[in-house]
């Protein structure tokens, strides 16, 4: 993933090459436009959520993770307008971030990606286990609460991002534009390339982290597919089988994003450290930030039902102020 990179940079970054970026008017326009729409969204589904932990409805086992998703991919994409803005706007050398800047930044926007696939993970999980017959294995996790839920979340997240502690260390201000041994991150800040020892073990540990967690999301996706299949004609079940569609279509959303970063990611760095590559890569990491709670907005009946609410009770006061 961006800002995760642990292989050696390309020689001869240059100035120039920064140049480029800001310049690029597209660029820079389709990449405030995907954090513009991520932000409404996510802020409108937090929105959403909100009340039915916070009134007397009592929320689905899947409401929780949905609803740290909005508000982690919000901060997300407003960390990402900081960092975007040290990309394509120019500044003098007085007005770049230092070393604290640059690590606490960088450190912090990994931290929540790490917290939104864990979020993600746990989804998929909870939706296969609520999914689940009463003779299954997993029928025992039904019954818990959003507390124990939130806590292992919180577990999952802190052995997530252990793997990526390392950037608080690799993650530096840019000290000379002329030098080769560091790679492009901002304007500001500079990727310190690691010795080839660290470099390969950290590159097997997060490999290994990655297929561990999207093998197990791909195994519970398999699972509430063949559960649905099974119970197509049971109209009993259709109350906890109803949010499956759109999990299955949120998680595919997933897959489909990781897999772009991943082929982008190889491109960057075996072909050309070029800023399109390092450009999209930006974009196909933030896609999945900015789209996915429109899945869940133009899919979940319960969330256009409470839209069309509120909706109706703005035209309402409206019309009552007009009059």
């Amino acid at each position: 993933a961006v800002y995760e990179c642990v292989f050696s940079p390309h020689p001869k970054l240059t100035q120039s090459w920064s140049k480029r970026l800001y310049s690029n008017i597209h660029i820079r326009n389709t990449m405030y436009t995907v954090t513009d729409v991520g932000v409404m969204a996510n802020a409108l589904l937090l929105l959403v959520h909100i009340p039915l932990h916070i009134t007397g409805h009592r929320p689905k086992p899947t409401d929780l993770p949905i609803g740290l998703l909005a508000l982690i991919h919000l901060v997300i994409l407003l960390i990402n307008g900081f960092i975007a803005s040290d990309i394509f706007i120019p500044r003098g050398g007085g007005g770049r971030w230092d070393d604290l800047t640059c690590k606490l930044l960088i450190y912090l926007y990994r931290l929540m990606r790490d917290f939104s696939i864990c979020a993600t993970f746990l989804l998929s999980v909870l939706q296969a286990i609520t999914l689940s017959p009463r003779s299954s294995c997993l029928a025992e996790f039904k019954h818990k609460s959003s507390c124990y839920n939130l806590c292992f979340l919180l577990f999952l997240w802190v052995i997530y991002s252990s793997f990526s502690s390392h950037l608080f260390i690799s993650i530096a201000a840019t000290p000379n534009w002329t030098s080769d041994n560091f790679m492009y991150v901002t304007e500001s800040c500079s990727f310190i390339p690691m010795t080839f020892f660290l470099r390969h073990s950290l590159s097997t540990l997060l490999t290994f982290r990655e297929f561990s967690f999207i093998g197990i999301m791909a195994l519970s996706n398999g699972y509430i597919v063949a559960l649905l299949c099974r119970h197509k004609g049971q109209s009993q079940r259709l109350h906890s089988t109803s949010l499956s569609p759109t999990i299955l279509l949120f998680m595919s959303c997933f897959v489909v994003m990781s897999i772009l970063d991943s082929i982008v990611s190889y491109a960057r760095i075996t072909l050309k450290d070029d800023s399109v590559f390092y450009c999209i890569q930006i974009l196909v990491t933030h896609s999945y930030a900015s789209f996915s709670p429109l899945v869940f907005i133009c899919t979940g009946k319960r969330i256009i039902g409470i839209l069309r609410y509120m909706w109706d009770k703005t035209v309402n006061i409206s019309v009552a102020s007009g009059g």
